[in-house]
C-alpha cells in the first residue's frame, strides 16, 4: 500500500492501556501515512489507569509503530498530558528523532503553531486530582457500556449512539467548560502572536477561527481515539481534520458498490446464457 506523505500529523488522547482505546483502528491509520513530523499531544499512554493485566498486543504494536516512525526519519514530539504526567520528569529529553516535551512551537510556512495538551486549564486536574482520576475510571467503564449498547443497536439495525456525548451536551457545565477551554487557549495564543494553537485533552475534535479585540487565531483540537477516532493533518499549507470512521464508511460503501456491480455482471451473464441458447 502506498503511504500518504504528510508534513505534520497530530494525535492526542489515545489512552493506551484502557478498555476504551481503539488501538487497532489507530494502527490501521498509522499504516497509511508517512509523516515528516509527528506530534503526540498528550495522554498517549494512560499511566493513571495503567494495569499490568491489561496492555494487549494492538496497544503494544501502536507503541512500536510510533517508535518506528522516529527510527525511520520522522521527527516525533511526545507532549506530556495529565494521564501521562509521570513523563514530565523527563521533559526536554531527546533521543535521536524522539523528544519528550511539555509544549512545542513550530514554524509552518512562515506561520507559528503552538502545541500543548491543555490540562493546565482544567481545575479538576490541578486542584482535585483524585476526582479527575475517579472520573477517568468512570469514563472508561462508560465507554465499555456504550460499546455493548451499540453492538445491540447495530444488531437491531439501528444507528450507534454515544452516551458520553449525550451526557456532555446535556450538562450545561460541561458545555461551558469546553467553550471556556477553547476561548482561553485562543486568547493566550493571540496574546503571544501565534497563528495556530493546537490542543487535546477535552476529546472534542475541532477546527475554527477565534477572534478577540487583539486579533485572531486558528484553534485546532485533535480529538481522541476513544470515541471520535480523529487526527489533525497539515500538508501543503492546509490543515485537515482526519476522521477514521469516515474512512471506514467509504471503504464499506466501496465494497457494497463492488458487490452490487459483481452481482449485476453475474445476472447479466446468466441471462445471456439462458436467452441466447439455440
Amino acid at each position: 500500500m502506498k503511504k500518504r506523505i504528510v508534513d505534520v500529523v497530530v494525535l492526542s488522547d489515545v489512552h493506551l492501556g484502557t478498555y476504551g482505546c481503539h488501538a487497532k483502528e489507530l494502527l490501521a491509520y498509522l499504516s497509511t501515512i508517512k509523516p515528516k513530523t509527528l506530534i503526540l499531544n498528550g495522554d498517549i499512554i494512560d499511566i493513571w489507569q495503567f494495569r499490568k493485566s491489561y496492555f494487549p498486543k494492538p496497544h503494544m504494536k501502536v507503541v512500536k509503530k510510533l517508535l518506528d516512525f522516529a527510527s525511520k526519519g520522522t521527527r516525533v514530539y511526545y507532549i506530556t498530558g495529565n494521564h501521562d504526567e509521570m513523563l514530565r520528569k523527563f521533559s526536554d529529553t531527546t533521543i535521536g528523532n524522539f523528544s519528550i516535551v511539555d509544549k512545542v512551537v513550530l514554524e509552518l510556512d512562515n506561520k507559528k503553531a503552538w502545541f500543548f495538551h491543555g490540562d493546565v486549564f482544567d481545575s479538576s486536574v490541578n486542584h482535585a486530582k483524585w476526582i479527575a482520576k475517579l472520573g477517568g475510571i468512570g469514563y472508561d467503564y462508560l465507554i465499555l457500556l456504550n460499546r455493548f449498547v451499540n453492538w445491540c443497536l447495530v444488531k437491531m439495525g439501528k444507528e450507534p449512539y454515544s452516551l458520553s456525548k449525550k451526557i456532555k451536551s446535556g450538562v450545561k457545565k460541561a458545555v461551558k467548560f469546553i467553550s471556556d477551554f477553547e476561548t482561553i487557549a485562543a486568547d493566550l495564543a493571540i496574546e503571544n502572536q501565534y497563528d495556530y494553537v493546537v490542543c487535546g485533552h477535552i476529546h472534542e475534535p475541532k477546527m475554527l477561527k477565534k477572534e478577540n479585540k487583539k486579533g485572531s487565531v486558528t484553534y485546532l483540537n485533535s480529538g481522541d481515539w476513544i470515541e471520535n477516532l480523529t487526527a489533525l493533518e497539515y500538508h501543503k499549507k492546509r490543515w485537515k481534520l482526519y476522521r477514521h470512521m469516515d474512512e471506514i464508511k467509504v471503504q464499506l460503501n466501496d465494497e457494497e458498490e463492488y458487490f452490487e456491480m459483481e452481482t449485476q455482471l453475474s445476472n447479466e451473464l446468466i441471462a445471456s446464457l439462458l436467452f441466447n441458447k439455440k
